[in-house]
């Protein structure tokens, strides 16, 4: 048995079926995956994320330090509230995780970092940390729900208060909130609007249920899959790793680059790959036949062989998509399944856009 997260009898009471994810008993689907996509692109869905670490970071050097960990800038936040995608690297600019920082109050912020690079993390974070006047707090304590949906934000404002609901009808994307007990932040992982809810962990069951009586349907991590990845984000360990960069990954636009004196760890190595220009590219592809694409395929195109880093059926479309690792400059592609070469489109995601096709064939 791996480890439970607050949510796990929740879960079982609703006949999850449950796997194993990073070392957690997680839901993979409550009955049918594709029903549950379909529900969180149509109305709205709920997903357990507290397998996912949350860590406070506070003290006189916390903005210092993270202007030194991560390849964004934490300067950009200049109101309480405020959130960051960002990745943090390693010297060589290899990718140790992705993860979103948000600001706090007094100078604190708040990071959420992945389930299966949890105790990575946090090792070096603390070991960065030591130079730097920074107490670094990982928070097992929290849950963490993600409510996600066309209809997502309308059912989180009738399970708080009045005046947490008047504040977040209010609020920006990637922007959060605290009140009720509760910190709110705008942002997922779904191409779809709505919230990451982080709450105490003894109160998330009560949460749960109470956005359940609101229609909000329980749904897996198969669902969340194929839903990042018709929204065209990266999944760590898939997309993107530490042998790779983020201007390999398709995430050069979450690096800072100016001003050019903040020294970010990975910074020269980047910057030598920039000024060289990247040999891979991370690129979408559509299959134009039947079949689906899958992680770890062969791609061959026009410039040399590539792989798809992951890939699915994707249920908005009713055809495969699949993100893939190629060389520069490729135009065109074929993908081997099961020893055949297939032809495949190179589209640029989202593949889907609120809630809509969005391929550029």
């Amino acid at each position: 048995m791996g480890r439970q997260t607050p949510l796990y009898d929740s879960h079982v009471a609703s006949g999850a079926k449950m796997v194993d994810f990073a070392g957690w008993d997680m839901p993979i689907h409550y009955g049918s995956q594709l029903n549950e996509h379909r529900q969180v692109r149509q109305a709205a869905g709920m997903f357990d994320v507290s397998h996912m670490a949350v860590v406070d970071l506070a003290g006189a050097a916390t903005r210092d330090f993270l202007r030194h960990l991560l390849a964004n800038d934490v300067a950009k936040l200049q109101t309480s509230g405020a959130a960051l995608y960002t990745c943090m690297l390693n010297p060589a600019g290899g990718i140790k995780d992705d993860l979103i920082v948000y600001r706090r109050d007094d100078g604190a912020y708040r990071m959420v970092v992945n389930a299966g690079t949890r105790d990575k993390d946090l090792a070096w974070i603390r070991e960065w940390a030591a130079d730097f006047d920074v107490a670094v707090t990982e928070r097992p304590d929290l849950a963490m729900i993600a409510v996600q949906g066309p209809a997502a934000r309308d059912a989180v404002h009738g399970v708080v208060s009045d005046g947490l609901a008047a504040g977040l009808a209010d609020l920006e994307r990637f922007h959060a909130l605290a009140g009720d007990g509760l910190f709110v932040a705008r942002t997922g992982y779904t191409g779809e609007d709505g919230y990451e809810i982080i709450v105490p962990g003894d109160a998330a069951a009560d949460l749960w249920a109470r956005l359940a009586a609101r229609g909000v349907a329980p749904t897996g991590l198969g669902a969340r899959d194929t839903l990042r990845l018709e929204a065209g984000l990266n999944l760590y360990g898939s997309d993107m790793d530490e042998d790779t960069t983020p201007l390999e990954s398709a995430l050069g636009w979450t690096v800072a680059w100016e001003p050019a004196e903040r020294d970010f760890i990975g910074r020269q190595a980047l910057e030598a790959q920039r000024a060289a220009g990247p040999a891979r590219i991370l690129v979408g592809l559509v299959l134009e036949g039947r079949g689906v694409l899958r992680g770890h395929q062969k791609v061959i195109t026009d410039k040399g062989e590539g792989e798809t880093t992951s890939g699915s059926f994707a249920p908005t479309l009713e055809r495969s998509v699949a993100l893939a690792r190629v060389p520069a400059g490729t135009t065109s592609a074929q993908v081997e399944i099961r020893g055949r070469l297939h032809d495949v489109i190179i589209s640029r995601p989202p593949f889907v856009k609120n809630g809509q096709p969005n391929l550029h064939i």
